[in-house]
């Protein structure tokens, strides 16, 4: 990929990714924790301990070169997304929960991502870098993640009537860039997608199953209410690949490492649209329309 792209192009394609998320977020959505304590620390738990591990355990067992495996622990370090609520909406889910869980997630990943990178390059060794041992790297992603969210819930705050103008533009020009995205990332690394094209596709796969049945079934068997784990579900199950091909791209400076992010980027739709369907269906509901 070009390199003013990736030191230019991408951040700014995140910053209004998460500007659009910042839209849609007020303080009361990090108070609302206090009401789903125990529903969110399973979530959290599900989120920031097992499913590292989960993965971690995944590309030993396939065998994934040093830098597509540091790609997969990216991915899985990154926070969900805004399309967790929409799916969480659909298979009737708690949104309030995915919101809160989002927001709080947006900002722990700051701490957390950076840290389960390093571990990652570390154990495997892709090559000389780092992300968050460095002053520099760790505000950097701070920057990314966090600042355009900051702003976007300054708006929201100052001109609520624009805010909620601005959320369905905002949201369709996510999917775009998100789309956009991953087509420049498959179209400038094509030569190395194809090479691990087998490998990547079932990897990602099995690691988008496996994080939405990781998210919703624990909590389940930990006795949460139905809704909340299936909010659960899609959030732990649906990361922002945009932020793991940002950080791949722009922080690290690895293009091949945005790889496993732009596969999953693309599967995790159909996959978690599959995954709901299935648990709609065995608990005898149905899922909810899409507002217009």
């Amino acid at each position: 990929m070009d390199s003013t792209l990736a030191a230019i192009g991408l951040p700014i394609a995140l910053g209004i990714i998460m500007f659009g998320l910042g839209l849609d977020l007020t303080p009361a959505d990090f108070a609302r924790v206090g009401r789903n304590p125990r529903a969110v620390a399973v979530a959290l738990a599900c989120q920031l301990l097992l499913l590292p591990a989960l993965c971690f355990g995944l590309v030993l067992a396939l065998k994934l070169s040093p830098v597509m495996a540091v790609g997969m622990l990216l991915l899985a370090a990154s926070p969900g997304g805004t399309v967790a609520n929409l799916y969480s909406h659909l298979f009737r889910g708690d949104v309030a929960l995915n919101v809160s869980l989002t927001a709080i997630n947006s900002v722990i990943a700051v701490v957390t991502l950076p840290i389960i990178v390093n571990l990652a390059i570390w154990w495997f060794r892709p090559g000389d870098m780092t992300v968050g041992l460095q002053f520099s790297k760790t505000l950097e992603v701070f920057m990314i993640v966090l600042g355009p969210v900051a702003l976007g819930m300054l708006v929201r705050r100052l001109a609520p009537g624009f805010a909620r103008r601005m959320d369905k533009p905002v949201r369709v020009a996510s999917a775009l860039i998100l789309a956009l995205i991953i087509l420049a990332v498959a179209i400038t690394q094509r030569q190395v997608l194809m090479t691990h094209l087998a490998s990547l596709a079932g990897v990602t796969s099995a690691f988008c199953v496996l994080s939405l049945t990781l998210g919703y079934w624990v909590p389940r068997l930990l006795r949460i209410e139905r809704r909340q784990a299936i909010a659960s579900g899609f959030e732990v199950g649906l990361h922002n690949a945009t932020l793991a091909i940002v950080i791949a791209q722009s922080v690290l400076q690895v293009p091949d490492m945005a790889l496993p992010a732009a596969f999953y980027g693309v599967l995790m739709f159909p996959l978690a649209a599959g995954f709901g369907f299935l648990i709609t269906k065995k608990a005898g509901t149905k899922p909810a329309s899409v507002p217009v």
